[in-house]
């Protein structure tokens, strides 16, 4: 897969009087796992708390480039994706996944293919009590991020936009 031509510098230094919110900025908690590789697309947003029923529901649909952004709450409890989560995101034509939480079996998700950000690894998976939110608003580590939004992600950070940029 080819990398998307952008990067994330460039993308706040084109906007950076921008003071309406359009252009967020995730804060620098988020590691990298899975494929190390920028990636970008429109996102699709989840509410998880210790929960991954609605991963799992998600990454086994049609990504269609979309980027799976999943609010975790920030818990270092459990992990909300593993390796079989990312082999199915992969698979389905997912173009990231962003955790405000942890994740699991990492050298699985290196070996999926998919680009991962999130907190730290854990491996206690979640329970299963088909909890979670689909298409709401989220806010991963105190910023929102929206459905529909667009995420850009690369090595030196990850930034948020109410519109694709160019």
């Amino acid at each position: 897969m080819t990398s998307p031509a952008f990067a994330t510098c460039d993308l706040c230094d084109a906007h950076e009087g921008d003071f309406g919110g359009a252009l967020r900025v995730l804060p620098p908690a988020l590691r990298a796992f899975g494929a190390e590789r920028a990636f970008c697309g429109p996102v699709h947003t989840l509410r998880a708390l210790e929960d991954n029923s609605r991963v799992r529901e998600a990454v086994n649909s049609p990504g269609q480039g979309r980027v799976l952004v999943i609010d975790g709450g920030g818990s270092l409890r459990r992990a909300l994706v593993g390796g079989n989560l990312a082999v199915a995101a992969a698979k389905n034509g997912w173009a990231g996944i962003v955790v405000d939480g942890c994740v699991r079996d990492a050298a699985e998700l290196r070996a999926a293919g998919i680009p991962i950000r999130a907190l730290a690894l854990m491996p206690l998976r979640t329970e299963k009590r088909g909890e979670g939110q689909a298409g709401e608003p989220v806010q991963i580590q105190g910023v929102w991020v929206r459905p529909g939004d667009w995420l850009y992600a690369d090595e030196d950070g990850i930034v948020v936009a109410d519109r694709e940029l160019a």
